[in-house]
């Protein structure tokens, strides 16, 4: 029972990852600011190879900043 929450846990977060690449290949914003977006994805990505539940949190976090159009500054 715990693996197949685990694996539909991984199939979530998999799935929204792909959505949140495709997102922030579309934003139209300053380069810098797509290059510290993938970071941030990148991270994610790092942390679900760890531990699931992190990645999951961080990605929500990740996700709500694009929807509220919260970006990182622009170096």
């Amino acid at each position: 029972m715990e693996r197949d929450n685990q694996l539909k846990l991984y199939e979530e977060v998999a799935d929204r990852l792909k959505e949140a690449h495709s997102r922030v290949r579309a934003l139209q914003v300053p380069e810098g600011v797509r290059m510290a977006l993938s970071r941030k994805l990148l991270v994610v990505t790092t942390a679900a190879k760890h531990d699931l539940a992190d990645a999951a949190t961080r990605l929500d976090r990740l996700m709500k900043d694009l929807d509220e159009g919260r970006f990182p500054e622009d170096d």
